[in-house]
């Protein structure tokens, strides 16, 4: 069974900070481009940044570069999203997902990911 686990989310206040992690099982995902998707409520998945097999190159959306960075240990099958400056407008559910077809091309479409998770819920709020 191959399964993709988010953790690390919760609550913060405006400008906090917060680590997402992503672990995988069941498989080897060292190949692989991984990314982090969100959906806020009554909106579709939104790309927010990806990550090469190896991990030298990443892609972000503008609305949070510079203030996240996105990595990986292929060691621990683990990927990790670090949240900076949080605003409100980053609140939503967020998701981790494997693209088992590319190994370096980060794609933003959600549709091109095969494998996610389950989710995990940040709230960005004073």
């Amino acid at each position: 069974q191959v399964q993709l686990v988010e953790s690390g989310g919760g609550l913060v206040q405006p400008g906090g900070s917060l680590t997402l992690s992503c672990a995988a099982s069941g498989r080897t995902f060292s190949r692989y481009v991984l990314g982090w998707f969100r959906q806020a409520p009554g909106k579709e998945h939104e790309f927010v940044a990806g990550i090469s097999w190896s991990g030298d190159v990443t892609n972000y959306a503008d609305s949070v570069k510079g203030r996240f960075t996105i990595s990986r240990d292929n060691a621990k099958n683990t990927v990790y999203l670090q949240m900076n400056s949080l605003k409100p407008e980053d609140t939503a559910v967020y998701y981790c997902a494997a693209d088992l077809y590319a190994s370096r091309a980060i794609t933003t479409t959600p549709g091109r990911y095969e494998i996610w998770g389950q989710g995990t819920q940040v709230t960005v709020s004073s």
